[in-house]
């Protein structure tokens, strides 16, 4: 009984790891987390806000504040152009400056290449969106 309440405590435990990403910043402080559904939390487990499987990008109150179109643009609710994520990761700005990049095992650098936190097992779009065009806040 005790081995299958393990096996059992061991399986929920990974599944819950595999399903919901945490996000943490450059001094690897957790600064919140991802969910598999899309449900973006912040480090104190509130809903801030959600990506959903069409790119919109909405605010806790599930008002849609933005969208990752498939190409990588990202624009605002009013439509805008705000940046770019390229397929390599690049993030561009709306000017086409570089501002980043998120690398294909999460890290997540600044324009000067400096590490500003890390996202593993996520989309690359999302992570750049949490860390570049944060609308969630």
């Amino acid at each position: 009984m005790k081995k299958r309440l393990f096996i059992s405590i061991l399986f929920l435990s990974l599944s819950v790891a595999a399903f919901s990403q945490v996000v943490r910043d450059g001094s690897y402080r957790s600064v919140g987390r991802i969910e598999s559904d899309g449900t973006v939390r912040d480090a104190s487990y509130r809903k801030i806000g959600s990506f959903d499987s069409d790119g919109s990008i909405r605010d806790a109150s599930y008002r849609k504040i933005g969208v990752i179109e498939k190409d990588g643009t990202v624009r605002d609710a009013s439509y805008r152009k705000i940046g770019v994520i390229e397929k390599d990761g690049t993030v561009r700005d709306d000017s086409y400056r570089k501002i980043g990049v998120v690398e294909k095992d999460g890290t997540v650098r600044d324009a000067s290449y400096r590490k500003i936190g890390t996202v593993e097992g996520t989309d690359r779009n999302r992570a750049a969106v949490f860390f570049f065009f944060n609308r969630f806040g």
